[in-house]
């Protein structure tokens, strides 16, 4: 499956990733091949009702891309804090508005090998650092495994930012796209996190 077939009957995405993995060039090409307007979600979350403002954004009118947080909010928050600021029961609300709003998540997704040498080239990387990567990448897809019972989700590899250079963007479409859905009817019971705990919590 292309991704210019995927989206072509979605009106909302949900876009998201590990940290390290570039999304700007699938976001520039939903805008520019697709129409899509794009919009970054705040990483500050209301304390009361943490979802709100991913809410509030699917109230725009069109076809909307929104880079997110809320999954990663899900992945990080328990590795991180032992706990996330968003409740599951709240993500599958969310993911459920997406769905009757035409949408689904994007899941964007880059080599474990490649993100650690991202890593390592920006600061460094330790070995908890590069544990993290792993635990991420694993709580990522358990995450969107879930949410798949209640929204659509497209999982794509990432797309070369459109200003790296001649010729790094590909032609439109040429993103491979695995698309995981399941029965919207079927709920799964509520769960604390996709992830353990990440022993390497600093």
């Amino acid at each position: 499956m292309k991704l210019q077939h995927a989206v072509a009957q979605r009106r909302t995405l949900i876009v998201e990733g590990c940290e390290g993995v570039r999304r700007d060039g699938l976001l520039a090409g939903l805008a520019d091949r697709h129409g899509f307007a794009v919009t970054r979600a705040s990483p500050d979350l209301p304390h009361l009702d943490p979802a709100r403002p991913y809410r509030e954004l699917l109230q725009q009118d069109g076809a909307l891309a929104v880079d997110a947080g809320l999954v990663g909010e899900l992945v990080y928050g328990p590795m991180r804090r032992g706990h996330s600021r968003v409740t599951w029961i709240q993500a599958f609300d969310f993911a459920e508005a997406v769905a009757e709003r035409d949408g689904a998540f994007v899941h964007v997704t880059a080599p474990a090998a490649v993100l650690e040498d991202r890593l390592t080239a920006a600061r460094g990387a330790g070995a908890a650092d590069l544990a993290e990567i792993g635990a991420a990448l694993v709580g990522f897809d358990l995450a969107f495994r879930t949410l798949a019972q209640h929204a659509p989700v497209l999982t794509v590899g990432e797309e070369p930012d459109p200003d790296s250079g001649p010729g790094a963007e590909p032609g439109p479409g040429e993103t491979p796209v695995t698309l995981q859905t399941a029965s919207f009817a079927r709920r799964l019971p509520r769960i604390r996190s996709p992830v353990r705990r990440y022993a390497g919590n600093r």
